[in-house]
Parts: C-alpha cells; structure tokens; sequence
C-alpha cells in the first residue's frame, strides 16, 4: 500500500510539471533601439515622447500596447504601429491632414462670418474628427438658439495635396420653429389674451418673418414665469405659482405649442398697518405718518417696497443709519388680508467697502456708480443694493447686469460686484402719418442713448409733409453736476406751408433746460428759449391781421413745466394719473412780450380684468399779450389733428373769411377734451389688431386784435367729433388708423375723416 501511495504522488507531480509547462509565457521584449517612420509635420522626438520607451530595458507586450495607446491619444495621427525587429522597436505612424480651409455650405439665413465665429476649429491646424463633431454639434445648438431646431450640421473633408484636408460643414436649415400658439391653464381672473400680453414671447403673426418674439427662445421661457408671477402678484395674488411650462413641437419640427399651466390662489388686500420699534427714542408717529398706503388697497409687493424705503429714508434723516425696517406679514385668509407691521429693528452694522464694475467696455465707470446711493464707507443696506441694481437694469445700457455683494477684507466690511454685459444703444427710426387732406408726412430719426458711454442721450429727428418741416436737434446729460438733474439742449428748425393761409412762417429755436425731481412722481423743468421767428411770404390778398403782424422778430423767454406722473409709478396697476402744468413768459428782452399757460390731464383705467382700457384727456392753453402790441400768429395756439379728431390740423378756430386763402389765425385760448376706449375685437392674438373708440370736443377761439377784417368771429364754439380706431401692433410700430365722424361744426371748419399715425403712448 504505501508503495502504490508513492507512485500515486510521483504520478501527480509529472502531471503538474507537463502541466506547467503548457501554460503560454508573457511576452518579453529588449528595447534595443527605437526608431520612427512616417512623420512629415511631427518631430520624431514627439513621437518618442509619447512612447516613453527607454533602449536597454525589456517590456511586455501589454506595455507596448500602452506606448501605442499615448501616441493615438495624441491626436496627431490617423494610424500607429510598433513593430519589434531583431535590433530594436520601430514606430511607424500616418499623420493627421492640417486644415487647409474651412467652409460652410447650405446656409441662406446666417452669414458665413457669424457661424464660423462659433467653430473652434482653424487652418492651419490638425484636423481631428472629434473636434469638428464638436463644431458640428456648436452650430447646431446655435441654429437652434435662432428658433431653427431642424437645423443639421454635418462634417466632412475634402482630400488635398500634401496631407492637407478641406473642412465643410453641410448645413440643413431647416425651417424656424414658431409658437403656434401659446396658452394657459388654472387662470380664472385673467383671460389668455391678457396674460399673452403680459409675456415676452408672442404667437407668430401676419409678419412673421420680421417679427422676432414669436419664434420659439428656450431661454425666453424662465423671463416670462418671472413677468407672470410679477403681473399677478402686483395684483394682490400673493400664492400666485407657474406650476410648468410645458413645451410640445409639431410633426415638421417647424411650431411649438407652449402651454403654462398656474395656480393663481385668491387675490388679497391690505388689512391692518402698524408701526413697531426695538428703539426707545424713536418717535413711532413720525413713522406711520409717512406711510402713503391704507387698509384695502390691493396687495404688491412693490407697493411694500416703496414703504420700506421710505421709513428708512426718515431713519437715516434722523441719524439712524443702522435702523432697517422688518416688514411682518400676518395672513387672514377668511378675510382675504395682510395684516402688515412695519417693525423697526436695529441692523448689523456692516460697511460697504467697495464697489467693484466689470464688463463694461464702452460705458464710464460713473455711469453705473451713480446709480448707487451708497458709496464706499456707507453703512450696508441690502435693499439699496437691489434698488441700484433695478436702476442699472434700467438704463437700458446692458443686456444683463447681475449685482453680488461678498466678504470683505474683515467681517464687516462688504464689497460689492458688479457685472454686466452692455448691448447696442442706438437707434434709427422711421415714421410718419397720412390723412386724407395733407397727405403724407414721413418722419426719420436718430438717436443714441449712451452717447461716448457717458450715458448722455443725443438725437436727430427730422420731421416733413406736404404742408410743413422740422428739424430737432436734442443733447442731455441726466446727471448735470454729479446730481438728479438733467441738462437738455434743443435745437429746432420748423417752416410751414398750409394750404389754408396765404403766408408762411419760418422759426429756428434754442433752449438749455434744466430738470429735476420735486416728489417721488414729480419733476420740475426749467428752460431758457431764444428764438427767431418770421412770418414770410404775405400778399396783398392775406388777411389785414396777418399782414399787421408780418415781422421778423426775436423772442427771448424763460418758463417751467410741473409733472406729476401717477400713471406709470402709481401704486395701483390698473389706474393712473398724469398732470402737467406750465407757463412760458416772453419779454426778457428781444420783440415779444407775452405769458403763455398750458396744462393738461390723462386718466386712465383698465376695467373688465384689463381687457379694456378708458382714458380721458384734457388739454388746455391761454396766451396773454403783456405789451402794447397784439399777439401774433406764430404765438397763438392752434389745434391740431390729434386734438381733435375729425377735423384737419388747423381746421377749426378763427380765419377771415375776407380773405382769398380764408386764412387760419389761430387763437388765444383753446380746450380739448377726449374721451377713449381700447379693447380688443375677438380677433387671433398674433393679429396684433384691436380696437377702440372715441369722443372728442374742443374750441378754439379769442384774438387780441381783428381790425381791418370785417369777416372774422373769433367767438368761443364748441366742436365734436365720435369715431373708431384700429390698432395694429408692426414691426414698423404701433399703428393707429382712425375713423372720425364731425358731429357738431362750423361750416367753415375743414374737416378729416381718415388718418393714420404712428401710435404713441403718454
């Protein structure tokens, strides 16, 4: 037994070494020499540094395998080898082609200089495929930021001499993608129509192919949550929410179909309003008192914001630079109401540093620093920051601005980053008019807001018809001495030429101005004007009036303008108030002696959850001759088209009918009074037509002198005209064609049933 256990184990033992012994051995090969074939651009020594293969060492196949690996990964060649040979290793490589030229084919839309800008990839350098994959995909995006996301971008080469290789990029266009049609969900208050006009994007319309906001901007979406969500809760609905924003593409890939889907929640107003303080010797009155809100106004956010930054501004008044006010909110939902307590507390003291600006190439410094009411070693108020940052948005200067505060130098200390991206700031217009009496008038301007990045404004506005022409020079500085106050300069040149006068008149004006806030929605102007002013080209057939008054003479005057604007600052959105009131007195020497006052007023409301919009306009004006002689026709007032619709400019008021021309004289004292209504028709929102009615009334009437004209009633009568408009939302502007109908007139008065004009807004 124990013999046939030996044999067993000897048997074992063979059998483990035969075994061994069929086992395949690693690979081992001695680095003799290295050698490179193939490279033409590429050193050899590159290609050695790649290897990384030392003469005299031995190294597996798995490390020769890595050494090929780093040469490919280079990206410098199309092929590798490494061949071992009885003296050493050879590497044999195939270069990459160099780019010869890059071009861009199938492209009708963007220019070849605008997509090239997006390619990474140059002549002269090594053409990877990767890279122009990357480039490939770089324009795809790019067409697709353009609203085409159809676009395909394919690359390929064209083989050349000398390893030189031509790029092109086959572009596919592909049509834009528009929003057919934008629509929302869980919005009982506001119907789509006017939610579509509360957000940037627009469904495409008539002119599609010039209009830009109704093709489909992804980046476009999260601005118009925010606006929807700015829109409801300035009006009181403060758990207002955009749940989603769903996104579909037609079959074609050429419209979207965008959907917001809301949650509006109830609307809420103010209820009770306190005022508290952590301070003992504050006077808590003083602060109520310059509250300017009261129970059940509607809830915003803004208005609050307003309120706050007032308390503060009496805080710092009184030399609590360190007081911040903490608005507490307590919810009343049985009610609807925000009860709102305003309490006093003591803030860290924390100081500004420093300002930091970045990214403004064109724009000054100072521009953007004046923005701010803080400066370096204030006392630090998050809210101003904010409020200066919404102030620098505002200028319209940048096409982004983003304002950060950081840690400073020491724990109390904080700077300020400011950051911002400017955009094109000029602007050349065209216009004009067409009634149905004078024709056509085409008006041409030019305009540049952030002149030489001083943020000084200057325009060019030249203005002509059939009947008369003017050119306006305009310059201002809005921050004249480092302060709220801005320096106009004005220049004009005006001629007239009207069918119904026999004379001409030609003026050329200049007047500096200064203005300045007297309110938180008023501002007073003060200005200086000199003037030539000529009555020209007067016949023997002309009115005995005007010939009495023919004479070139120089009016030097000095006036003010007071403007009190509740309709775009007002606190309450669906209402507002704008009154102006000035006087002009001439007789600061030059020939004319005269006190002129004008004054007018807007109201405005939007009823029917703003679907419709009432407005009344009233304007007003008396001049009165302060010398011995009689006022004249280039000092009286006239009333024109758009002050009383239905009748032509100049139509109404006095004329003598003595004359052959039955020549307009103007008037001494005048008064209009419009009464409209906008709303929209029921037509498809990418129309951009809506309509309106209208009621207007007005006289003009009184002259200082009417000797030698027998034929002359310059007596107060009332006129009246109804009529209907169209409103049509184009590229060129917002056009408004009106249809007047006179309902009470003179027989002498010339009447217009037709025009169209540019819209404009107060």
């Amino acid at each position: 037994m124990g013999r046939a256990f030996s044999q067993f184990l000897r048997s074992i033992g063979v059998g483990l070494f035969v075994g061994l012994l069929a086992l395949p051995a690693t690979a081992q090969t001695r680095v003799g020499s290295v050698s490179v074939e193939g490279t033409q651009r590429v050193p050899p020594s590159t290609v050695l540094s790649f290897a990384d293969l030392t003469p005299g060492e031995v190294v597996s196949d798995g490390e020769l395998n890595d050494a090929l690996q780093r040469i490919m990964g280079s990206g410098l060649f199309e092929t590798a080898e490494i061949v071992p040979t009885g003296s050493g290793i050879v590497i044999t490589v195939v270069e990459r082609p160099t780019i010869n030229r890059i071009s861009i084919e199938g492209n009708q839309r963007l220019d070849d200089d605008e997509l090239l800008a997006v390619v990474s990839s140059s002549p002269r350098r090594v053409y990877t495929p990767t890279t122009a994959a990357a480039d490939a995909a770089a324009l795809t995006d790019y067409y697709a930021q353009r609203s085409r996301l159809a676009a395909q971008v394919t690359p390929k080469i064209i083989r050349r001499s000398n390893n030189r290789v031509d790029l092109v990029f086959e572009v596919s266009e592909g049509r834009v993608v528009e929003n057919e049609r934008i629509s929302f969900v869980g919005n009982r208050a506001f119907s789509d129509r006017r939610l579509r006009r509360v957000i940037d994007t627009k469904q495409a319309g008539f002119l599609r192919q010039i209009i830009g906001r109704d093709t489909f901007v992804p980046e476009r979406i999260a601005f118009d949550r925010q606006l929807l969500t700015d829109f409801y809760r300035s009006r009181g609905y403060v758990d207002f929410q955009v749940l989603s924003v769903t996104t579909e593409l037609s079959r074609e890939r050429d419209a979207t179909f965008l959907t917001f889907n809301l949650r509006e929640g109830q609307a809420f107003t103010i209820g009770d309003i306190s005022v508290s303080s952590e301070f003992e010797n504050v006077d808590i009155g003083a602060y109520r008192n310059a509250l300017r809100i009261k129970p059940g106004q509607t809830w915003s956010p803004s208005l609050i914001e307003e309120q706050i930054a007032r308390l503060e501004r009496l805080a710092l008044q009184q030399g609590l630079e360190f007081l911040r006010v903490d608005p507490r909110v307590e919810r009343n939902d049985r009610q609807l109401t925000l009860d709102i307590d305003f309490a006093l507390v003591r803030g860290p003291r924390v100081f500004v540093e420093r300002i930091d600006i970045e990214g403004n190439q064109t724009t000054l410094d100072r521009v953007i620093r004046r923005q701010f009411d803080t400066v370096e070693g204030d006392p630090f108020n998050p809210r101003e920051i904010r409020n200066a940052a919404e102030r620098i948005r505002a200028l319209g200067f940048f096409s982004a601005a983003d304002v950060q505060t950081r840690q400073g130098s020491a724990s109390d200390q904080v700077i300020v980053d400011v950051d911002v991206e400017e955009q094109p700031t000029g602007n050349l217009s065209f216009g004009g008019s067409f009634n149905d009496d004078t024709g056509f008038a085409v008006a041409i301007g030019f305009s540049e807001r952030n002149f030489l990045g001083r943020g000084q404004s200057v325009a060019v506005d030249v203005v002509t018809g059939d009947e008369d022409a003017r050119v306006v020079l305009s310059f201002g500085e809005p921050a004249f001495l480092g302060r709220d106050l801005r320096l106009g300069l004005d220049a004009e040149y005006s001629t007239t030429d009207f069918e119904n006068a026999s004379f001409d008149t030609r003026t050329i004006s200049f007047s500096p101005s200064l203005a300045f806030p007297v309110g938180e929605n008023a501002r007073l102007s003060l200005f200086y004007k000199i003037a030539r002013e000529e009555i020209v080209n007067v016949s023997a057939d002309t009115s005995p009036i005007i010939q009495a008054e023919e004479a070139d003479l120089i009016r030097s005057s000095i006036g003010y303008r007071y403007t009190l604007d509740y309709l775009r600052g007002g606190l309450n959105p669906n209402r507002g108030v704008l009154l102006t009131f000035g006087q002009e007195l001439a007789g600061l020497g030059g020939d004319v002696e005269t006190l002129s006052t004008t004054v007018r007023a807007v109201a405005q409301r939007d009823i029917l959850n703003e679907e419709v919009t009432l407005r009344a306009i009233f304007d007003g004006g008396v001049i009165n001759s302060l010398g011995d002689d009689s006022t004249r026709v280039t000092d009286r007032f006239f009333l024109g088209a758009s002050q009383l619709r239905g009748f032509e400019s100049r139509g109404v008021g006095p004329r003598d009918t003595g004359a052959v021309e039955s020549d307009v004289l103007g008037g001494n004292k005048y008064v209009s009074l419009r009464f409209e209504a906008d709303f929209p028709l029921g037509l498809p929102e990418e129309y951009g037509i809506s309509g309106g009615v209208f009621y207007d009334m007005g006289s003009l009437w009184d002259l200082d002198n009417t000797a030698g004209a027998a034929l002359v009633d310059d007596s107060f009568e009332l006129r009246s005209s109804v009529g209907v408009s169209l409103f049509w939302t184009t590229p060129i502007g917002p056009l408004r064609l009106n249809f007047a109908k006179p309902i009470k007139k003179n027989d002498l008065d010339e009447e217009n049933t037709f025009a169209i004009t540019i819209s404009s807004q107060f």
